[in-house]
């Protein structure tokens, strides 16, 4: 959901700071998950990434070749269609009477006018959005400013390389219900999201650079603990929305998959869907699959 922010962001953005480069390739965020006959490998993504991220490791690479199918949040067409930015933004078009300053209340539309004035951007033209696509273009903001690029991300990279090598790529779910999802959010949750994206752009640099860190590292405890423990417990609506439906939703795709024959698929989604028990892991776990981590850098 982030690309499709990306044209929007970038009249907004103000600045970027680059990421030191890394010498050591991640350690992935990888299980692989299987039946008597086929397999499923579930891969954590940071939708946003540098180039210091890459190489990725052996395990990632190998299990990309053994797949003979991909498959991601979004199909690689709707998620690279020009579009889809468009779509997204007229989705979100204020229709709701009122302005935006009402919905808001006095103190989370001070937080917003603080952060515009600070990044010198165009208050009165977010003002003509809904809360939620505020907020996704804030998150989008303070995640550049890092030096992360969505052209970067490992959705994209996978992408190209399933084009590169005539893998068939599919997505989890259509552009248009990602859309209804957002803006099918009620006030309260789109003023969640919104609150989430500016207290982490409040915290500054170092809590994104801290959930990148521990992306590379591999730590989905501390992945948990400090992105999806958090939001579960102060927004449990709007996690529930953006995370367990979607998870919910995407399990029986995931079960066909392994139903096939000798056919294994590699599926590349946002690592909050990983994690936790609400995760696609635990939840193929529960319904009595073989599962397990793949992480070569984990061993002792």
């Amino acid at each position: 959901m982030y690309r499709a922010l990306r044209r929007f962001a970038a009249v907004l953005l103000a600045f970027a700071v680059a990421l030191p480069a890394s010498a050591e390739p991640p350690v992935p965020l990888l299980w692989k998950v299987s039946d008597a006959d086929n397999s499923v490998y579930l891969l954590g993504s940071f939708h946003l990434l540098s180039a210091g991220d890459y190489p990725l490791s052996a395990d990632v690479d190998a299990a990309f070749a053994d797949a003979e199918a991909l498959l991601f949040e979004l199909s690689p067409e709707e998620a690279g269609s020009p579009a889809l930015a468009g779509l997204m933004a007229q989705a979100a078009l204020r229709q709701r009477a009122g302005s935006l300053e009402q919905d808001l209340g006095p103190a989370l539309w001070a937080r917003l006018q603080a952060y515009a004035a600070a990044g010198q951007l165009p208050l009165a033209q977010m003002a003509m959005f809904d809360p939620w696509f505020i907020g996704l273009t804030v998150g989008l903001i303070e995640m550049q400013k890092q030096g992360l690029d969505p052209a970067l991300g490992l959705d994209r990279h996978f992408m190209d390389a399933a084009a590169h090598a005539g893998k068939p790529a599919a997505g989890l779910e259509l552009a248009a219900d990602q859309i209804r999802v957002l803006a099918g959010m009620t006030l309260e949750e789109q003023k969640q999201l919104l609150a989430e994206a500016l207290e982490q752009a409040e915290q500054g640099a170092e809590q994104s650079r801290e959930l990148h860190a521990a992306w590379r590292a591999g730590d989905a405890e501390r992945l948990w603990n400090d992105m999806a423990a958090q939001l579960k417990r102060d927004y449990p609506a709007l996690y529930r929305r953006i995370n367990i439906e979607r998870n919910d939703a995407w399990l029986p795709r995931l079960e066909q998959r392994l139903a096939q024959e000798q056919d294994d698929t590699l599926v590349v989604v946002g690592a909050l869907h990983l994690l936790g028990g609400d995760g696609l892991v635990e939840k193929l776990r529960a319904k009595g699959y073989r599962v397990e981590r793949i992480c070569s850098a984990c061993a002792p």
